[in-house]
């Protein structure tokens, strides 16, 4: 390992870790923060994204020997006291352990399209606007074993910090696109033989009756708002039942359901 150790938090080294909190929020000009021993493991192995440099509270180095061997030779790993980590971050990181990677150039939902299998499940965003459910979405695809997720430009990035923490690392390994239209991703999707299926507590159709097609594309909006009736009336629409009284749920619950049954299906006919 390329070890560093760092005693002055104003350190040039270090100056993409600065202020975490605050520069979150404006973006680290082509760059992510990565947060956590999993997270790491993920951002090392999957090698979808290249790893910048790696900041470590150096009680915590002898834990990460395994994770940190899974990283490229050439990248720096900083050790910092309790102290100076906590100065560098703007705020006490009681996982004491970051990273720094860069982000890739961006592919187009038809690239992406075009990549995948014949027999693919997908996930499509729309309006998704808080980070948690951005995680927990991802982490929802890769557990069911979901190909890709594409969000549109209204969706938040997947590359914020809380939500590459709370997918536990899977947006990092899931692939992703961003769409600047939904109408027009519909499409792309459509001449692919994608079936388009919109999640609504209206939805036509109950989920335990969906038919899973060799190529099936997930549709969820925002909580409260919802798909657009314009957008949902392309789709099939598809609800998830429920108790009565009651007629909707959190968005990445919604999606861990509809996954786990689409994954079954695809079991099943196999």
């Amino acid at each position: 390992m390329n070890l560093v150790h760092i005693t002055d938090p104003q350190d040039p080294r270090v100056a993409p870790y600065l202020d975490i909190r605050e520069r979150d929020l404006a973006g680290r000009q082509g760059r992510f923060v990565a947060e956590g021993k999993v997270v790491l493991n993920v951002l090392f192995w999957a090698r979808r994204f290249e790893a910048e440099s790696v900041l470590v509270l150096e009680n915590r180095l002898p834990g990460l020997a395994a994770t940190l061997a899974l990283a490229p030779a050439d990248v720096p790993v900083y050790i910092a006291s309790g102290p100076v980590m906590d100065a560098i971050a703007g705020f006490h990181i009681h996982r004491g352990v970051l990273a720094i990677g860069r982000k890739r150039s961006p592919q187009s939902p038809e690239e992406l399209l075009d990549e995948l299998p014949e027999q693919a499940l997908i996930v499509v965003l729309v309006g998704i606007a808080n980070h948690d459910n951005i995680g927990a979405i991802f982490r929802n695809a890769a557990a069911f074993g979901a190909d890709a997720v594409i969000l549109d430009a209204s969706s938040c990035d997947p590359l914020y910090r809380k939500a590459i923490r709370v997918s536990v690392g899977a947006v990092l390994k899931v692939p992703f696109a961003v769409a600047d239209d939904a109408n027009a991703l519909a499409d792309a999707m459509a001449v692919r033989g994608f079936e388009l299926y919109g999640f609504s507590p209206q939805g036509k159709t109950d989920l335990r009756e969906v038919e899973r097609s060799e190529r099936a594309a997930l549709w969820f909006g925002a909580e409260g708002e919802g798909l657009a009736e314009k957008l949902l009336a392309r789709l099939n629409t598809v609800r998830i039942a429920m108790a009565g009284g009651f007629d909707s749920l959190n968005v990445a619950a919604a999606s861990a359901i509809a996954l786990h049954q689409l994954a079954e299906l695809e079991r099943s006919a196999g």
